[in-house]
This record gives structure tokens, sequence and C-alpha cells, in this order.
């Protein structure tokens, strides 16, 4: 029987999950709608691993989170490694792409960028306050102009003239896009000019005072846009390379850190079929006041978090919770 390792993204759009063995190669992979459950996502994610997976020659005997509810998630499957989506990313794209020195990363409603030396992420930065340059802003402006996001590229890469379109804030560049249809412009140019935004959005904000060298990586749901690509290659003047299994590097990093943990767990594919439950409950019993959030697997606590002191101690099952 080969080890096998499990890593699970789960991020607010989008869930990605992966099978490794002890050479990297992934022998199971998914990729997702979150939908606003993480949980329930991750249970699919699972059964739909579980259909690919050989459990004849393999077993999962570690297991690693990533994403922003990779603490939910983590406590769910009972992982061996809880990381943050940098440290997975990082580790994920320099092994397959070891000489990388830039990634550009663009999901559904964030976008980081992540600074390589020596094979090492020395610096990073994100997207805090707005939604303008990600997946959700082109999925939006999609509906606006009755086009499938899918398609949004192979049309970007038809335009002669790209229309100049405001994207620093999604409020100012929808306003921007109505005046621009009322005006005339093409369809092919006002999605050219739409893909230009989102690059340039992101090199001016993420990317800010970032020292961007090449080779370049782009990850995330946006990378399988081929408009947002020619736009990144037209305003850096070098070429941006996309890995086919880019929106995967998460759980493919997380998977890679699994292994590499001295900690063996062995995952058992009946996660799925359990019930799990969050409850948020407000201590009161000190000044502190905190907002603890609690877990609980088939009516028993498992985990929780935010309390400050010793007093915040949740009930240990939901029927008293």
């Amino acid at each position: 029987m080969k080890d096998a390792y499990l890593g699970i993204d789960i991020g607010s759009i989008s869930t990605k999950g992966v099978i490794i063995d002890d050479d990297h190669h992934i022998i199971s992979s998914k990729y997702i709608w979150t939908e606003g459950d993480p949980i329930g996502a991750s249970k699919r994610l699972l059964q739909m691993l579980e259909e690919q997976f050989d459990k004849e020659n393999y077993r999962i005997v570690a297991s690693g989170t990533t994403g922003s509810a990779r603490k939910l998630v983590g406590d769910m499957i009972n992982a061996t490694v809880v990381k943050n989506e940098i440290t997975a990313h990082a580790i994920g794209t320099t092994t397959i792409h070891p000489d990388v020195r830039t990634i550009f990363e663009i999901g559904g409603q964030d976008s980081k960028i992540i600074l390589i030396e020596n094979g090492i992420a020395v610096d990073y930065a994100m997207n805090t306050l707005c939604a303008a340059g990600t997946g959700s802003f082109l999925s939006s402006q999609s509906k606006r102009l009755g086009v499938e996001v899918e398609e949004f590229g192979q049309i970007a890469l038809k335009s002669q003239h790209p229309t100049q379109i405001a994207a620093r804030c999604t409020v100012f560049a929808e306003s921007d896009l109505v005046h621009k249809i009322q005006m005339g412009h093409t369809k092919e140019d006002i999605i050219a000019g739409l893909c230009h935004a989102v690059a340039n959005n992101y090199l001016n904000n993420v990317g800010k005072g970032k020292k961007i060298v090449p080779p370049i990586v782009f990850q995330g749901g946006v990378s399988k846009n081929v408009g947002v690509v020619q736009a990144f290659k037209e305003a850096l003047h070098t070429d941006i390379y996309v890995d086919e299994e880019g929106p995967l590097m998460g759980a493919f990093g997380i998977a890679i850190l699994a292994a590499r943990n001295s900690k063996r767990q062995e995952f058992d594919f009946s996660v799925k079929d359990m019930t799990f439950v969050t409850r948020d409950m407000n201590c009161g019993r000190c000044p502190n006041n905190c907002e603890i959030i609690c877990v609980y697997r088939d009516g028993q606590l498992i985990d929780y978090w935010g309390n400050r002191c010793e007093n915040g101690v949740p009930d240990k099952t939901l029927s008293e919770a």
C-alpha cells in the first residue's frame, strides 16, 4: 500500500482538492464552487475525490487545509497541517516551477502577489478593500453584457482598440462601462478593456511598490481568461506562464506540506457522511465578551476559537449549546 496526501484549499468562491503521491504526482483532483457553505462544499469535494481515488493501492496518511476557511475545514477533516494560502501557493508553485520569481494569483473575490527568491517567499501583498479586478468583478460585468464569463478571453483577443475603462473601484467601473456602452463602443473592445482594466488594477494596487521580476506564473480562476493574460503580457512586456493546474496550486501546496510534515493521521473518507454544525456564542463571562466560534461533529464539540481567556469554554454537546 502506497502513501498519499490530501490537500484542500477552501475559499469564499471556490473549493479545490488534490490527492498526491510521494513523487508529488496528482492522482485525484477537483475544483467546485463553495456556494457560501464551506462544510457542504468540502463534503461534496471529498465525495468526488473518493470516486477518483485508488483505494486498492493508496492510503491517505496526512492531510492539510488552506484558504479562508482553513481552520474550520481543518477541524472537520482532522487535518495534520493548516497553513495560510501564501505559504501553500508558494510551495506548490516552486515545486513545479523552481525558477519562478513572481506569482500572480487572482481568484473570485481576492488577489495576491508573492515574490520569490531562491525558492522562498520573501514578500507578498493582497487586496483588502475592493473586489474590483477579481473574478466576481468580471462575472458581474459579463451578466451586464450578456456574455458568458468563460467566453471573455477569446472575445477580448478579437479587439483592435480596447476601451479605456476605469477599474480602480467596482462602482466606478460599472458606471464607466455603462457610459462606454451608451457611447457606442463595440462589445469586443469593451470586453478587452475590462481585461486590461483587471491587469492594470492589479498592478497598480496589489503590485504597487513591488519589484516584479520574471519568470512570472499566473494562477487563480482568472488565469483561465486569455484576455487578462494578454493584458499582463502587454503591460509588463514579458511572458506570463499559466500552469494548467494553476487553479489547484493552493491545494497542491498544502498537500506537499502535509507530506513533508512528520505528523501522520490516516484519513477516512467517511468524514463526509458526518454531521457538522457551527455555532457562535458571546461568552459574557468577563468584560472581554468574546465571540466564540464552536464546531460540533455529530453533536459533539470538536474545536472552538475566539476566546481570549479560560472563561470562554462552550458547552460540550450541541443539545446544550
